[in-house]
């Protein structure tokens, strides 16, 4: 009777797997699973914001500039030197971002620096965060001119004869704003 049964059991095994029913349902369940593992996998998204990997070269020389025409829509004479940080009282930080430091600098006298090297940075599209240890600087791209906002969080920054400004500009891009430089004054 053992055997009856032993043979009873692989001739229904082997009917099962030979039957076009089964098979049909293998193949089923199969395009089934392939199915589910097309759609669980994420298409990678074509993201138009990319992360900061390294300092752009452009922050190595940032200028202060300030908003000398509000109602202006030309950013070259919307922007443009302060004139009084830059040529009167001589008191405005120019900003340098290298892979090695961080450099506020007197405009008018380039020994007059304020530097900090410990620090982190990261970002993605238009904003680059430089964090230190008792600040986080935000610098977010408000203009492809290139204009640059700088915001300032936590301790507060504190620098002598070195006044920070809101808005940045690179070196290279300054001759290209209306007013950059003071001219003839003699203050």
């Amino acid at each position: 009777m053992k055997n009856v049964i032993t043979s009873f059991s692989v001739a229904v095994a082997l009917l099962a797997s030979c039957s076009p029913s089964t098979e049909k349902k293998g193949n089923r369940a199969d395009a089934a699973v392939a199915k589910i593992d097309t759609v669980s996998k994420p298409t990678p998204k074509k993201d138009t914001v990319s992360a900061i990997e390294e300092i752009p070269e452009d922050f190595s020389a940032l200028v202060p500039i300030d908003v000398l025409n509000t109602k202006s829509t030309d950013v070259y004479e919307k922007y443009g030197i302060e004139f009084s940080g830059n040529c009167y009282s001589c008191d405005l930080a120019s900003l340098s971002i290298t892979k090695n430091k961080i450099e506020w600098t007197n405009v008018c006298d380039e020994k007059d620096t304020f530097e900090i090297n410990d620090f982190s940075f990261s970002g993605e599209g238009n904003k680059m965060i430089v964090k230190t240890p008792e600040r986080i600087y935000i610098l977010t791209q408000i203009d492809k001119a290139p204009v640059y906002e700088l915001a300032v969080e936590g301790q507060k920054l504190e620098l002598k004869n070195k006044r920070v400004a809101k808005y940045f500009t690179t070196r290279k891009a300054l001759p290209l704003f209306k007013e950059h430089n003071c001219g003839d004054f003699e203050g």
